[in-house]
């Protein structure tokens, strides 16, 4: 299964929206924004850092982490 099928499209968006190249700034910019989302942001924002928390390095730098066209 590619890395890239863990995550839905809403979840790969909001990966590109804070992804900054490493994984530990994704998580902290994440993390900083979760107090300004509201609740259904929220709980997709939680959602996927806890699947990107799951991921180990080399799964995580395997992925394709940019914003896909919902078409």
């Amino acid at each position: 299964m590619s890395m890239d099928n863990r995550f839905t499209v809403e979840e790969t968006n909001l990966l590109s929206i804070y992804h900054e190249g490493s994984r530990e700034q994704l998580v902290e910019n994440m993390t900083a924004a979760l107090p300004y989302m509201d609740e259904d942001m929220r709980e997709l924002a939680q959602r996927t850092l806890s699947k990107v928390d799951a991921l180990t390095e080399a799964e995580f730098a395997e992925l394709i982490i940019c914003a896909a066209d919902e078409a």
